[in-house]
Protein backbone atom coordinates (compact mmCIF):
# COMPACT_ATOMS: atom_id res chain seq x y z
CA UNK A 1 0.00 0.00 0.00
CA UNK A 2 1.34 3.05 -0.80
CA UNK A 3 2.36 5.75 2.03
CA UNK A 4 -0.05 8.58 2.24
CA UNK A 5 1.57 11.72 0.13
CA UNK A 6 2.74 14.84 3.11
CA UNK A 7 1.43 17.84 3.34
CA UNK A 8 3.03 20.75 1.47
CA UNK A 9 3.82 23.55 3.27
CA UNK A 10 2.76 27.00 3.10
CA UNK A 11 6.13 28.00 1.08
CA UNK A 12 5.82 25.13 -1.00
CA UNK A 13 2.60 26.24 -1.72
CA UNK A 14 3.25 29.91 -2.58
CA UNK A 15 6.29 28.64 -5.10
CA UNK A 16 4.32 26.66 -6.41
CA UNK A 17 1.20 29.17 -7.28
CA UNK A 18 4.19 31.30 -8.41
CA UNK A 19 5.79 29.09 -10.73
CA UNK A 20 2.04 28.73 -12.40
CA UNK A 21 1.80 32.28 -13.09
CA UNK A 22 5.10 32.60 -14.69
CA UNK A 23 4.60 32.23 -18.80
CA UNK A 24 5.17 28.84 -20.60
CA UNK A 25 8.16 30.63 -22.11
CA UNK A 26 10.15 33.31 -19.77
CA UNK A 27 13.35 33.07 -21.57
CA UNK A 28 12.12 32.73 -25.30
CA UNK A 29 13.01 35.56 -27.76
CA UNK A 30 10.60 37.41 -30.45
CA UNK A 31 13.10 35.92 -32.79
CA UNK A 32 13.39 32.51 -31.93
CA UNK A 33 9.48 31.59 -31.81
CA UNK A 34 9.30 33.19 -35.20
CA UNK A 35 12.13 31.13 -36.48
CA UNK A 36 11.13 27.96 -38.44
CA UNK A 37 12.93 24.15 -38.46
CA UNK A 38 16.47 24.35 -40.20
CA UNK A 39 15.69 20.73 -41.08
CA UNK A 40 13.18 21.70 -43.95
CA UNK A 41 14.20 24.95 -44.96
CA UNK A 42 10.58 26.01 -45.96
CA UNK A 43 9.40 29.36 -44.59
CA UNK A 44 5.49 28.91 -43.27
CA UNK A 45 3.29 32.25 -44.11
CA UNK A 46 1.96 33.53 -41.01
CA UNK A 47 -2.04 33.11 -41.68
CA UNK A 48 -4.40 36.76 -40.63
CA UNK A 49 -7.54 34.35 -41.39
CA UNK A 50 -6.99 31.81 -38.76
CA UNK A 51 -5.14 34.18 -36.68
CA UNK A 52 -7.78 36.72 -35.95
CA UNK A 53 -12.06 35.24 -35.57
CA UNK A 54 -14.37 35.97 -37.30
CA UNK A 55 -16.40 38.12 -34.28
CA UNK A 56 -12.73 40.00 -33.83
CA UNK A 57 -13.99 43.86 -33.87
CA UNK A 58 -10.93 45.70 -35.59
CA UNK A 59 -12.04 48.67 -34.23
CA UNK A 60 -11.25 48.09 -30.90
CA UNK A 61 -7.90 48.33 -29.60
CA UNK A 62 -5.48 45.71 -27.75
CA UNK A 63 -5.20 47.88 -25.30
CA UNK A 64 -8.56 48.87 -24.36
CA UNK A 65 -9.54 45.05 -24.51
CA UNK A 66 -6.64 44.43 -21.87
CA UNK A 67 -8.00 46.81 -19.79
CA UNK A 68 -11.62 45.75 -20.22
CA UNK A 69 -10.92 42.27 -18.76
CA UNK A 70 -8.84 43.50 -15.66
CA UNK A 71 -10.78 43.17 -13.04
CA UNK A 72 -10.35 45.25 -9.59
CA UNK A 73 -7.82 44.90 -6.69
CA UNK A 74 -9.44 43.17 -4.03
CA UNK A 75 -9.87 44.98 -0.64
CA UNK A 76 -7.55 43.53 1.82
CA UNK A 77 -8.34 41.47 4.67
CA UNK A 78 -9.50 42.23 8.15
CA UNK A 79 -5.71 41.38 9.83
CA UNK A 80 -7.49 40.82 12.57
CA UNK A 81 -9.64 38.11 11.79
CA UNK A 82 -8.65 36.78 7.75
CA UNK A 83 -6.55 33.37 7.78
CA UNK A 84 -2.58 33.53 7.77
CA UNK A 85 -1.70 32.97 4.63
CA UNK A 86 -4.02 35.67 3.45
CA UNK A 87 -2.07 37.97 6.42
CA UNK A 88 1.45 36.88 4.98
CA UNK A 89 0.10 37.75 1.26
CA UNK A 90 -1.33 41.04 1.80
CA UNK A 91 0.43 42.39 5.00
CA UNK A 92 4.16 40.76 5.26
CA UNK A 93 5.30 39.95 1.60
CA UNK A 94 4.91 43.00 -0.05
CA UNK A 95 6.98 44.92 2.49
CA UNK A 96 9.62 41.77 2.88
CA UNK A 97 10.01 40.44 -0.67
CA UNK A 98 11.62 44.02 -1.84
CA UNK A 99 13.87 43.99 1.14
CA UNK A 100 14.70 40.68 0.36
CA UNK A 101 15.64 41.64 -3.22
CA UNK A 102 17.76 44.65 -1.86
CA UNK A 103 19.49 41.74 0.66
CA UNK A 104 20.96 39.54 -2.35
CA UNK A 105 22.08 42.55 -4.13
CA UNK A 106 23.89 43.87 -1.32
CA UNK A 107 25.35 40.17 -0.57
CA UNK A 108 26.63 40.22 -4.72
CA UNK A 109 28.47 43.42 -3.53
CA UNK A 110 29.85 41.84 -0.68
CA UNK A 111 30.74 38.90 -2.50
CA UNK A 112 28.83 36.78 0.13
CA UNK A 113 28.79 34.58 -3.18
CA UNK A 114 32.25 34.56 -3.68
CA UNK A 115 33.85 34.17 -0.12
CA UNK A 116 32.97 31.27 3.18
CA UNK A 117 33.27 34.32 5.43
CA UNK A 118 32.17 37.89 5.28
CA UNK A 119 31.57 40.78 7.37
CA UNK A 120 28.78 41.35 5.83
CA UNK A 121 24.97 39.92 8.13
CA UNK A 122 22.17 39.58 6.25
CA UNK A 123 19.74 40.13 9.47
CA UNK A 124 21.65 43.34 10.29
CA UNK A 125 20.86 44.81 6.74
CA UNK A 126 17.56 43.60 6.58
CA UNK A 127 16.45 44.69 9.97
CA UNK A 128 18.04 48.68 8.75
CA UNK A 129 16.17 48.46 5.32
CA UNK A 130 13.01 47.79 6.89
CA UNK A 131 13.28 50.50 9.89
CA UNK A 132 14.14 53.13 7.30
CA UNK A 133 11.42 51.94 4.53
CA UNK A 134 8.99 52.33 7.33
CA UNK A 135 5.91 54.37 6.26
CA UNK A 136 5.98 56.48 9.70
CA UNK A 137 9.69 57.54 9.19
CA UNK A 138 9.17 59.31 5.42
CA UNK A 139 10.57 62.42 6.76
CA UNK A 140 13.42 61.34 9.10
CA UNK A 141 17.11 61.04 7.86
CA UNK A 142 18.90 57.86 6.90
CA UNK A 143 19.54 55.65 10.74
CA UNK A 144 22.40 53.34 10.40
CA UNK A 145 22.30 49.88 12.20
CA UNK A 146 23.93 50.59 15.45
CA UNK A 147 22.13 53.92 15.46
CA UNK A 148 18.94 52.32 15.82
CA UNK A 149 17.36 52.57 19.68
CA UNK A 150 15.93 48.94 19.91
CA UNK A 151 19.30 47.76 18.52
CA UNK A 152 21.23 49.97 21.22
CA UNK A 153 19.56 48.45 24.15
CA UNK A 154 19.72 45.14 23.17
CA UNK A 155 23.47 45.48 22.69
CA UNK A 156 23.86 46.64 25.79
CA UNK A 157 22.89 44.05 27.17
CA UNK A 158 24.34 41.37 24.74
CA UNK A 159 27.22 42.49 23.41
CA UNK A 160 28.89 41.14 20.45
CA UNK A 161 32.32 39.93 19.68
CA UNK A 162 34.70 42.27 17.50
CA UNK A 163 34.51 41.29 13.82
CA UNK A 164 38.02 39.71 13.39
CA UNK A 165 40.56 42.44 11.11
CA UNK A 166 40.69 39.85 8.43
CA UNK A 167 37.35 40.46 7.60
CA UNK A 168 37.29 44.43 7.87
CA UNK A 169 39.92 45.04 5.80
CA UNK A 170 39.84 45.16 1.48
CA UNK A 171 41.57 43.72 -0.47
CA UNK A 172 43.59 46.36 -0.84
CA UNK A 173 44.73 47.41 2.31
CA UNK A 174 45.32 43.46 2.96
CA UNK A 175 47.67 42.91 0.35
CA UNK A 176 49.55 46.46 1.49
CA UNK A 177 50.39 44.57 5.32
CA UNK A 178 51.26 41.64 3.61
CA UNK A 179 53.55 42.96 0.97
CA UNK A 180 55.08 44.90 3.77
CA UNK A 181 55.52 42.43 6.06
CA UNK A 182 57.33 39.88 3.00
CA UNK A 183 59.55 42.75 2.44
CA UNK A 184 60.81 43.47 6.02
CA UNK A 185 60.95 39.96 5.94
CA UNK A 186 63.88 39.03 3.13
CA UNK A 187 65.54 42.21 4.29
CA UNK A 188 66.09 40.74 7.60
CA UNK A 189 66.83 37.16 6.01
CA UNK A 190 69.96 39.71 4.71
CA UNK A 191 72.97 38.84 6.06
CA UNK A 192 74.41 42.11 6.71
CA UNK A 193 71.23 43.05 8.41
CA UNK A 194 71.27 40.08 10.89
CA UNK A 195 74.95 40.74 11.60
CA UNK A 196 73.72 44.42 12.46
CA UNK A 197 70.88 43.28 14.12
CA UNK A 198 73.37 40.78 17.02
CA UNK A 199 75.49 43.77 17.25
CA UNK A 200 72.83 45.97 18.28
CA UNK A 201 71.12 42.94 20.77
CA UNK A 202 74.98 42.51 21.93
CA UNK A 203 74.94 46.25 22.63
CA UNK A 204 71.47 46.20 24.34
CA UNK A 205 72.83 43.87 26.92
CA UNK A 206 76.54 44.87 27.27
CA UNK A 207 75.08 48.57 28.82
CA UNK A 208 71.62 46.87 30.14
CA UNK A 209 69.68 49.22 28.44
CA UNK A 210 66.31 47.88 29.46
CA UNK A 211 67.25 48.67 33.25
CA UNK A 212 68.40 51.97 32.43
CA UNK A 213 65.52 52.71 30.49
CA UNK A 214 63.01 51.45 34.02
CA UNK A 215 65.00 54.05 36.29
CA UNK A 216 64.53 56.97 33.89
CA UNK A 217 60.70 56.33 33.75
CA UNK A 218 61.07 55.82 37.19
CA UNK A 219 62.46 59.23 38.15
CA UNK A 220 60.06 61.04 35.62
CA UNK A 221 57.65 59.58 37.55
CA UNK A 222 58.75 61.29 40.56
CA UNK A 223 59.37 64.29 39.64
CA UNK A 224 55.42 64.22 38.17
CA UNK A 225 54.42 63.22 41.51
CA UNK A 226 56.35 65.65 43.28
CA UNK A 227 55.15 68.51 41.17
CA UNK A 228 51.83 67.57 41.84
CA UNK A 229 51.50 67.34 45.59
CA UNK A 230 52.96 71.05 45.81
CA UNK A 231 50.41 72.32 43.35
CA UNK A 232 48.18 71.06 45.70
CA UNK A 233 49.58 72.31 48.77
CA UNK A 234 47.73 75.92 49.91
CA UNK A 235 49.88 78.43 49.94
CA UNK A 236 49.76 81.09 53.42
CA UNK A 237 48.55 84.11 53.70
CA UNK A 238 49.76 86.58 56.07
CA UNK A 239 47.53 90.00 55.03
CA UNK A 240 44.39 88.59 56.95
CA UNK A 241 42.45 88.54 54.25
CA UNK A 242 39.99 85.19 53.77
CA UNK A 243 40.42 83.65 50.63
CA UNK A 244 37.54 80.92 49.33
CA UNK A 245 39.19 78.75 47.32
CA UNK A 246 36.07 77.61 44.62
CA UNK A 247 36.08 73.95 43.54
CA UNK A 248 34.09 72.06 41.12
CA UNK A 249 32.43 70.01 43.59
CA UNK A 250 30.64 71.89 47.02
CA UNK A 251 32.72 69.03 49.06
CA UNK A 252 36.33 70.76 48.08
CA UNK A 253 35.41 74.42 48.66
CA UNK A 254 37.85 75.46 51.26
CA UNK A 255 38.29 78.74 53.03
CA UNK A 256 41.99 80.16 53.68
CA UNK A 257 42.88 82.81 55.87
Amino acid sequence: MAAAAEPRSLWELICAEYEAEQPAFPGLSEAKRDSVSSDTGILQPFCTEEFYSASFDSTVTPKKVFLSTLAPPPEPPDPKTCSPREYLEYYIFPILLPGMAELLHRARKEKCFERKRTKFIACDFLTEWLYNQNTKRKDEPFTEFFSIPFVKDWLKDHPRPPIPLSLLLSEEEASKIIQSFWRGYRVRCNAEVQELRQWQKQLREDKNILKRVQEFWAKQEVKVGSKLEDLEEPTPNHSGISILALSSTPQNTQIMD
